[in-house]
């Protein structure tokens, strides 16, 4: 990794540190908040599907922007939206508002996370390629991971003990502050480096284009379109597993009110996810294809929840928590890898957002399916059915492996590049 590389690397690691930082300050509490807020199980639960409704919505126009208007442009416009929408959250919290504000506010919030998603990722494979970096993209994904994970802990853990000390609200507060922070580190560093805009055209007709491009090089390309087929159901899974456990954590704990404990959660989840970055290449390095590692992840994330639905110890719980955190990092940079190189970079940016289209739209409908299921059978049950229901993404990986793509194949000359995060 030249110089250049290098900077472009850390940019993006400090990026994803105060993205995650922000985020994950409310991760751990997130459910219990709503439920303070006067929410039911099935409510809160809608909540966060409304949430997913608004990345559904806006993550096509929201990638035009980065595909024609800059990476930078709507990297800024997320952090806005994000601290604006954050804030607003706390007020309804205050005020025990009725669930539609919930719902409105819930979009919106949607809105500013479809900001980041696509964006920071084509910008940084687009940079790296414009320094001549030819390494490879799973083992800086798994720097990427690396990173989020550690900022992971301390936000969950600071937003548990802040939550403790205080109350639910405050974590909200804190975490529109940070995002504010990041607003000012990327208006200065961040460059949109191998990738020129295109403002040739007006933003109805960029809008068709790109989702004509987009289509043509997702949808009808059956490599790509069968991994993005088979997002909703391991997104969908995932958004809902990832916050029912907090609830879920504190009954097998046998204290409601120890916001701490639901906080840890969130770190045990950080840590595998460390874990699970550092080991990622090398992990993927056992496997020919990238689509025998992806399938094998996620058999093992099933197996994970069907046990965690079964179980009722505490420390077992926490147990089979690690392997389900360790599993799903293991996959996402090696899933990542994949679909990026399959995608050409001036549609890259609007692909990604396509492919976190299609995972949101599993939180739409599956998380308050869930969410329902909670309410009359208990988190354990909920989590069972979670698990059958991601297992229904796993015929469209094989699917995608018979395609026979380079990509599946593909294994860079640096395959064995540290993992430990460089942001010096």
């Amino acid at each position: 990794m030249n110089p250049a590389s290098r900077r472009v690397q850390r940019i993006y690691l400090i990026l994803l540190l105060g993205n995650t930082l922000a985020a994950s300050f409310i991760w751990g509490i997130n459910t219990l908040f709503l439920l303070d807020a006067g929410l039911s199980n099935f409510e809160a639960f809608a909540a966060n599907a409304f949430f997913t409704a608004g990345m559904v919505i806006f993550e096509i126009p929201t990638g035009v922007v980065a595909d024609t208007v800059g990476r930078k442009a709507s990297y800024l416009l997320g952090t806005i939206t994000l601290s604006v929408t954050t804030a607003l959250y706390w007020m309804l919290w205050l005020w025990h508002a009725p669930f539609v504000w919930w719902a409105l506010v819930s979009v919106l919030l949607g809105l500013g996370f479809t900001f980041f998603s696509g964006a920071v990722e084509a910008w940084l494979v687009d940079a790296l390629g414009s320094t001549g970096y030819t390494g490879s993209l799973e083992a800086v994904f798994g720097r990427g991971l690396v990173v989020t994970g550690i900022a992971m802990f301390a936000g969950s853990v600071l937003g548990g003990v802040i939550a403790q000390a205080t109350n639910l609200g405050v974590p909200f507060l804190v975490r529109a502050g940070v995002l504010i922070l990041m607003f000012l580190y990327s208006f200065i560093v961040m460059k949109d480096l191998g990738f020129t805009p295109d403002h040739s055209m007006g933003p109805v007709k960029a809008t068709r284009n790109v989702l004509t491009q987009s289509i043509e090089h997702g949808l009808r390309k059956r490599s790509v379109r069968y991994v993005i087929l088979s997002a909703p159901f391991a997104s969908g899974v995932g958004i809902y597993a990832f916050y029912a456990l907090q609830p879920y954590l504190l009954q097998l704990y046998g204290d409601k009110s120890a916001y701490s404990v639901a906080g840890l959660a969130a770190a045990v989840l950080s840590l595998a996810q460390v874990a699970g970055g550092i080991l990622a290449p090398r992990i993927r390095g056992l496997f020919a294809k990238r689509t025998t590692a992806m399938i094998g992840a996620s058999l093992a994330s099933i197996a994970a929840l069907l046990v965690l639905g079964l179980n009722s110890l505490f420390w077992l719980a926490i147990v089979l928590l690690v392997v389900w955190g360790f599993v799903f990092a293991v996959a996402g940079p090696v899933r990542q890898a994949y679909l990026n190189d399959m995608i050409p970079s001036k549609q890259r940016a609007t692909v990604l957002s396509f492919d976190s289209l299609f995972g949101s739209l599993g939180g739409v409908f599956i998380q308050p399916a869930l969410g329902r299921a909670a309410d009359l059978w208990g988190y354990g049950t909920s989590l069972m059915i979670g698990g059958i229901v991601e297992l229904i993404g796993i015929p469209f990986l094989f699917a995608s492996r018979r395609q026979g793509d380079p990509a599946d194949d593909k294994r860079a000359r640096e395959d064995a590049a540290p993992a430990v995060p460089d942001v010096s």
